[in-house]
C-alpha cells in the first residue's frame, strides 16, 4: 500500500498558486498583487493565511511590499550568458566587453563602474589560478556592472604586475572592449590571445553588507564564479572572482563533444 503524499498547508497552497500566476505573467513584473481582502476571497480563507503565502513569496525574491502601497511582482533584469568560444568572439568584434555586449543583444543597457584599482597583496585562491606566490603583488580592477541600473554583480578582475604595468589594465578608467582588447591588442605590449576559459562556481547565501550592496532580497542566493583566462600555452591571463545574485543572470554552457571517426 503506497503512503500518500502529505498535504501542504493552506498558506503553501495559495503561495504556489500565486507563484503559478507569476511564471505563467498573469501577473507581470511591476504588476501589483491583489489585496488581502480580494485573495482571502479568491481561496476561500483569512487575511492572516495569506499575509504567509505573501511572506513565502516575499522570501523566495518574486514579491516585494512597499509600506502603504502593498505587494508588488518584483522585477527582475536578467541577462543570458552563453558561454561558448564561437560566441565570445561574435562579442567581441562588435567593441564591447563581453558582458555590455551580451546584454545590448537582448535590448538592455549595462553599465560597467569603476570602484576601485589598486595593487594588492593576491589572495590564496587567486595566487594558485594566476601561478603566483601567495601576497605576491597583483593588479586588481573592482568594479560594479549594472543593467538598466539594477545592480547586476560585483566583478574584481586580477593580472599579474607582469602583464599589467604599462598598460591601461592599471589605470582607473574603464576600457573600451574591456580588457581583453588590451591583451589582444596586435599592437599593443602583450599581444596575447585568450584561448580557454575556465570556471569554478560556488552558490551560497550573501552576507548582509553583499544583500545591501546587491539589493538582494530575502531568500536569494548568490553565485561567486571563478573565470580564469588562459592563452593558446595554457598560461594564465586574468582571473575574474564574481558575486551574483542567482536571479538575475542565466547561464548556458555549450561543450563540444569530438566525435571519432
Amino acid at each position: 500500500m503506497s503512503e500518500q503524499t502529505p498535504k501542504l498547508p493552506p498558506f503553501r497552497q495559495y503561495a504556489d498558486a500565486l507563484r503559478d500566476d507569476i511564471g505563467r505573467e498573469a501577473l507581470k513584473a511591476g504588476d501589483k498583487i491583489p489585496s488581502e481582502n480580494q485573495l482571502a476571497e479568491r481561496f476561500n480563507t483569512t487575511r492572516a493565511t495569506i499575509r504567509k503565502a505573501i511572506a513565502l513569496l516575499r522570501s523566495e525574491g518574486l514579491v516585494v511590499s512597499h509600506q502603504g502601497k502593498g505587494a508588488f511582482v518584483r522585477p527582475r533584469p536578467q541577462v543570458r550568458m552563453l558561454g561558448a568560444g564561437a560566441n565570445y568572439r561574435a562579442r567581441r568584434a562588435t567593441g564591447m566587453s563581453n558582458f555590455n555586449a551580451e546584454a545590448a543583444a537582448q535590448g538592455q543597457r549595462a553599465v560597467q563602474h569603476i570602484r576601485d584599482v589598486s595593487e594588492v597583496p593576491a589572495p590564496p585562491e587567486i595566487a594558485e589560478l594566476l601561478g603566483v606566490e601567495r601576497d605576491t603583488p597583483v593588479v586588481v580592477r573592482r568594479r560594479l556592472f549594472t543593467v538598466d541600473e539594477e545592480p547586476m554583480q560585483f566583478v574584481d578582475g586580477y593580472y599579474s604586475t607582469q602583464l599589467a604595468n604599462g598598460t591601461a589594465i592599471t589605470g582607473p578608467r574603464r576600457i573600451r572592449g574591456g580588457v581583453h582588447a588590451v591583451i589582444e591588442d596586435p599592437d599593443g605590449p602583450i599581444k596575447r590571445r585568450v584561448a580557454r576559459f575556465v570556471e569554478d562556481l560556488d552558490i551560497r547565501m550573501p552576507s548582509p553588507t553583499e544583500a545591501d550592496d546587491l539589493r538582494i532580497p530575502p531568500g536569494v542566493p548568490v553565485a561567486r564564479v571563478l573565470r580564469t583566462a588562459y592563452d593558446a600555452d595554457g598560461q594564465p591571463l586574468e582571473v575574474l572572482d564574481s558575486l551574483i545574485p542567482c536571479d538575475r543572470h542565466i547561464f548556458r554552457y555549450v561543450i563540444e563533444v569530438p566525435v571519432s571517426a
